[in-house]
């Protein structure tokens, strides 16, 4: 398929999205800015000067939202009624109804609560997690018969709960509706989620005598010494050998190899179940470390292993070892929804595969191979497949586009994408396609494209169900622009769109909280070191916003880590996201798939970033109609090699 949007020259995009920066071209964007300044700093006098004359304004609903806000604890319900009705169905309307829900829990009005509560949407988007904890509360104070099991759907299903959660939990612990095995239960996860807090209010629910007080501050800081310190009949109390517990899960993030010493000394004073948990955190942990006694780890907490990172990482300490049995019993064991996800459905398949089962392995790839997706492909491939694009839905017509344009919550975002107040105007955008259908959301991405708002694009055109443009999911923008850059230094083009794409999603203005910036995501750092590698005389660290140069310096930036990763793209990839060093770290003593290697990275973004970068790359081919190789073949072999270097790019 061709790729039917023009190939922008970078002056004229430049132009096009000068168009869109604050350029507070009337007075009334000047002081509906002015306005929102004022009401952030709280200055309620300079505020009102400058909302005088918006009363007309598009965005006039945000303003008198803004002067709600501003004394929400003294305005009255009924200013909030006349607002939430004039503005019904937006999402300024919502955002002032999540505030006044707040402050009726702070203010413990339940009733009210529970009233303004019904009329959140139950989706599209859900209430917000502390709303949720609150609803729950309404229901216990108010003696609603469903109280119960609100809370304990809380208990379940949030495993980072706010702490509005924590009176709805205490009051279902009060009435006997969990036990202190559900408390400990829970502590530990929220430990292994390095979320102490949590585990100290849930463990505060608890006896007196079985609370930890400061103690998991001193195991956090340091769980070889306060191990150490324990005395020999620690384990006659539950409270004793739960804490011992979470200093070697706390040891084994560091050092699993070290925990497994620490173990060994108190093995003897724990339970067999305490002891298969144990092992469940050094093979999680010894996973993530790509310690080869991880898989054994594993196997030694038995029928012990539980939760999705437990049995993730064990899955992935046999793939490293080759071990295609070891590989199936994990992926059979994983409870349902872990098992179903496409990442072990085709494992799972390539297990049963190298064990014999070659039918039952197509049987899971068939499950998976009409997804787009990483694994998707990759099962395509495996039942002899190539990946195709489905047939290009019908454009949408003018007509179309225009009634996109005149949705009001698309135009409250196309104001606020010209006065730069991205999240705003990103709230806003999610809005009005929230519920669209495919014809709607297509027309609204074509609408993105013709305002060179290339994420939303993007981000719209992924939404559809049945009808697809993959010309709009994978869009190239700026291609006359960073061609020369990728032919310059003999880059793969689908590769380089693949990790703009996952990098920016072609947002020029875009910046990490990291601090990377721009189109290719370039850090200050990196930017200085390539400037000074290729040259580039004369080089400000204010030049990395110019597209151009990002485009230089970023293409610049993906040789250099491919030239020090034997030209392989996977651990290019990795090496740009994670850095060059780790991404050869995380190589073998022996050859690996590169599937398996991309799965087995310990960072989880590095990981996600790595599958969709080579996925993109596949998916570019084809929107560009080229014949390039497959996702596997792309994917390839990873050798062994050298560590890290002081002379690897940075």
């Amino acid at each position: 398929m061709a790729i039917r949007f023009p190939l922008f020259p970078l002056r004229a995009l430049l132009f096009g999205a000068s168009l869109l920066l604050p350029a507070a071209a009337s007075a009334q964007d000047a002081a509906f800015l002015a306005a929102r300044d004022a009401f952030a700093a709280g200055n309620r006098q300079l505020f009102e000067r400058h909302a005088a004359g918006l009363q007309s304004y598009p965005l006039a609903a945000y303003v008198e939202y803004y002067r709600l806000k501003m004394d929400l604890e003294r305005t009255s319900p009924d200013a909030v009624a006349i607002f939430l009705e004039r503005n019904a169905d937006t999402v300024i309307a919502q955002r002032l109804r999540s505030d006044w829900l707040r402050l009726l829990a702070k203010n413990e009005q339940w009733s009210s609560y529970r009233a303004e509560y019904a009329k959140l949407p139950v989706k599209n988007p859900s209430p917000e997690n502390d709303l949720r904890c609150h609803a729950a509360r309404a229901l216990q104070v108010l003696g609603d018969p469903a109280a119960a099991t609100e809370a304990r759907a809380l208990w379940d299903t949030l495993d980072d709960a706010p702490s509005a959660c924590t009176p709805v939990f205490a009051a279902l612990f009060d009435a006997g509706r969990l036990s202190e095995d559900d408390v400990w239960a829970r502590a530990r996860r929220q430990m292994e989620a390095k979320r102490p807090g949590q585990a100290g209010a849930l463990l505060d629910l608890l006896p007196e005598a079985s609370r930890p007080g400061r103690v998991l501050d001193d195991i956090v800081a340091n769980p070889t010494r306060w191990l150490d310190r324990q005395p020999a009949n620690f384990s006659i109390t539950r409270r004793g050998r739960e804490l011992a517990l979470m200093a070697i899960a706390r040891l084994a993030r560091s050092d699993a190899r070290a925990a497994e010493r620490a173990l060994e000394v108190i093995a003897a004073r724990l339970s067999p179940r305490e002891r298969g948990y144990a092992f469940s955190q050094l093979g999680w942990q010894g996973g993530m470390q790509h310690d080869a006694r991880a898989l054994q780890w594993c196997r030694s907490a038995d029928d012990d292993l539980s939760g999705d990172e437990v049995f993730g990482w064990c899955t992935r300490a046999a793939l490293r070892a080759g071990n295609w049995k070891a590989v199936r019993d994990f992926t059979g064991r994983m409870p349902e929804a872990l098992a179903d996800r496409p990442e072990w459905i085709y494992w799972n398949g390539r297990a049963r595969a190298a064990t014999g089962h070659v039918d039952q392995a197509r049987e899971q790839y068939r499950r998976i191979a009409d997804q787009p997706q990483f694994y998707g492909l990759l099962a395509r491939e495996e039942l002899g497949q190539q990946a195709v694009l489905p047939p290009a839905a019908a454009e949408p017509t003018p007509e179309d586009i225009r009634r996109a344009e005149l949705m009001p919550p698309i135009q409250r975002a196309l104001k606020l994408f010209a006065l730069d107040l991205r999240t705003e105007a990103l709230r806003e955008w999610n809005w009005a396609i929230r519920e669209a259908d495919d014809r709607t959301l297509l027309a609204v991405a074509h609408l993105a494209v013709n305002r060179q708002l290339w994420d939303r694009a993007i981000a719209t055109a992924d939404r559809t169900v049945a009808e697809h443009d993959y010309a709009l999911r994978y869009l190239a923008p700026m291609r006359a622009a960073v061609e020369p850059h990728v032919n310059a230094r003999a880059l793969d083009l689908t590769w380089v769109y693949g990790l703009m794409r996952q990098e920016s999603r072609f947002v020029m203005s875009a910046k990490s909280s990291a601090g990377a910036q721009g189109l290719m995501q370039v850090m200050p750092a990196t930017a200085k070191w390539v400037a000074k590698k290729i040259g580039l005389n004369g080089y400000h660290p204010s030049q990395i916003a110019d597209a151009d140069t990002n485009l230089l310096l970023g293409t610049s930036y993906m040789r250099l880590v491919l030239d020090s990763l034997d030209d392989h793209p996977v651990l290019a990839s990795a090496g740009y996201n994670a850095g060059p060093g780790r991404a050869k770290k995380w190589r073998a003593a022996r050859p690996l798939e590169g599937a398996i290697y991309a799965e087995t990275i310990p960072f989880t973004e590095t990981r996600d970033y790595v599958k969709k970068v080579m996925t993109n790359a596949v998916m570019y081919s084809l929107v560009f109609g080229l014949k390039e190789p497959g996702l596997k073949q792309r994917l390839g072999t990873i050798q062994p090699g050298a560590g890290p270097s002081p002379d690897d790019p940075i």
